[in-house]
């Protein structure tokens, strides 16, 4: 787990930092809200005063990481910026975020692969922000995309180059010869992620 220093924070936000750091190692049903409590070094009835249940506190840590998602995405400058400046931009950004957080790709991790509506729930948020970085990128690519493109299949295509490591991290890792979310091998994935898609779904129209 993660180094964190709760004392600054809330009993409400401690619990779900605790939440998020257990759900990621140990996924969200093998996880009980005692040992979160315990983790967050409070009363297990402060779960549910604050979160009313234990799929209240799962909703709440879902909404801090999109919450976090979002707000890495959000700061980028896209004013002016081309197609290729901002497919570069976000790839930077999506690189940042993740390779710099283990327990966040944990618990996307645990919470995508798991068979339940809450994981479907979440993915379909996660869809919801490919298309309005897909729109983005079309926007600043003049408004035109290659006409073969599958516009429906788009942002599902987005979020497999993404998520795809981070699903798939322990198994793709013995193939790879260096640390998969080490900066250097990120950086090199995300440009070839870029070189994808910026020659394919908005590369110059062909017949």
């Amino acid at each position: 787990m993660r180094a964190v220093d709760r004392t600054d924070l809330t009993g409400r936000a401690r619990l779900r930092e605790a939440a998020l750091e257990l759900f990621a190692e140990r996924g969200f049903e093998a996880t009980s809200t005692r040992a979160v409590a315990a983790a967050a070094g409070l009363s297990p009835a402060l779960v549910t005063r604050h979160f009313g249940s234990k799929q209240g506190l799962r909703a709440a840590v879902d909404e801090y990481v999109l919450g976090r998602i979002g707000e890495a995405l959000g700061g980028l400058d896209a004013e002016g910026a081309d197609g290729g400046a901002l497919m570069a931009s976000l790839g930077e950004v999506s690189a940042r975020l993740f390779g710099a957080d283990p327990v966040l790709r944990g618990y996307l991790r645990q919470a995508l692969l798991e068979d339940s509506e809450a994981s479907a729930v979440l993915f379909g948020r996660l869809l919801r922000g490919a298309r309005r970085e897909l729109e983005r990128l079309r926007e600043a690519s003049g408004g035109a995309t290659d006409p073969r493109a599958d516009e429906e299949w788009a942002p599902f295509q987005l979020l497999c180059l993404i998520l795809g490591p981070l699903l798939l991290e322990r198994v793709m890792q013995p193939n790879v010869s260096e640390p998969m979310f080490a900066p250097e091998v990120l950086a090199r994935r995300s440009a070839a992620n870029q070189r994808l898609l910026l020659n394919g779904l908005f590369g110059p129209n062909k017949p």
